[in-house]
């Protein structure tokens, strides 16, 4: 249950940075559709991102390395 109250909490500051980076406001509906446009590409972004990290581990030598 912790972990995804933190995973809501981190998406809502993501978003919260795109509007303040954006100097977004939301009367007017262009905004809103920029806001939209501009979240799912930094949530598209963070996958590919996380994507590769995992890609990069597991490419990695996790085995320990014997001295004989």
């Amino acid at each position: 249950m912790k972990i995804i109250i933190l995973l809501i909490i981190f998406f809502i500051f993501g978003a919260l940075f795109i509007i303040s980076n954006n100097n977004l406001t939301f009367i007017e509906d262009k905004n809103i559709n920029l806001f939209f446009d501009l979240y799912l590409n930094w949530f598209n972004q963070l996958y590919l991102n996380l994507f590769s990290i995992t890609g990069e581990a597991v490419k990695l030598n996790w085995f320990p390395i014997n001295s004989s």
